[in-house]
């Protein structure tokens, strides 16, 4: 990479390196490099291999230079909970008229300080995805030359998309609809509810609504206050 951030210019003569036959290829090209296992789901679609988070930036590169790869399409995360993060890149192979291959790369990351070296060295598209999954799951990005929000105001606070992120709708009543037993109102036992994702703890206080809020009909009817 230059001085100044910037790729390198391919040579005029440089050849294309052959896609992997298949996702199973890729995975033994991957290993074979790495020198480590590569786990592969062949039943999802796009198929998905799996490296270790010290090889993430590696595995994008081999993929990129040796399988063709050459095409970042999206980048993000998934929130797992107490089992952590998956890190996951689409990749696609465009060069041939009429056809994508694509394949995911995933990684994971410890639910406590999850962090990756930036891939923006291998993908220049990856530091606006980079920037949006910092924001929204709070993975760090070391190395990325300007991670600061993407899409958040910059005095917002937490990130909305992990599962402990408490959301306000659901602080300030409860979630509609009688979904448990014991809820419908017919007597039957109830049992230990399941909170959905955002739904705040008892901490927070009750989520009743007021029961004297006026209705848009009486505010209208009151008119404009002086």
């Amino acid at each position: 990479m230059a001085a100044d951030g910037a790729l390198p210019p391919l040579a005029a003569d440089a050849a294309v390196p052959p896609l992997a036959a298949d996702a199973a290829g890729a995975r033994d090209l991957l290993a074979a490099a790495l020198g480590v296992e590569v786990w592969l789901d062949e039943d999802s679609y796009p198929a998905t291999l799996e490296v270790p988070a010290e090889e993430w930036v590696q595995a994008l590169t081999t993929l990129r230079d040796r399988a063709g790869l050459d095409y970042l399409d999206w980048m993000s995360a998934v929130d797992h909970g107490e089992d952590g993060f998956h890190v996951v890149a689409h990749l696609a192979a465009v060069g041939t008229p009429g056809s994508v291959t694509h394949l995911l790369v995933r990684t994971t990351l410890s639910a406590l300080a999850p962090s990756l070296p930036t891939a923006t060295g291998v993908f220049r598209g990856a530091a606006w995805h980079e920037r949006e999954t910092y924001e929204m799951f709070g993975i760090g990005f070391e190395g990325h030359p300007h991670l600061v929000p993407l899409l958040l105001p910059d005095a917002f606070e937490g990130h909305p998309l992990r599962k402990d992120f408490v959301l306000a709708a659901r602080a300030a009543k409860p979630w509609p609809g009688a979904k448990e037993p014991g809820e419908s109102g017919d007597g039957a036992p109830g049992r230990r509810r399941m909170q959905p994702p955002g739904v705040p703890d008892a901490a927070w206080g009750p989520r009743e609504l007021p029961a004297t809020r006026p209705s848009v009909a009486d505010s209208t009817a009151e008119g404009p206050s002086s």
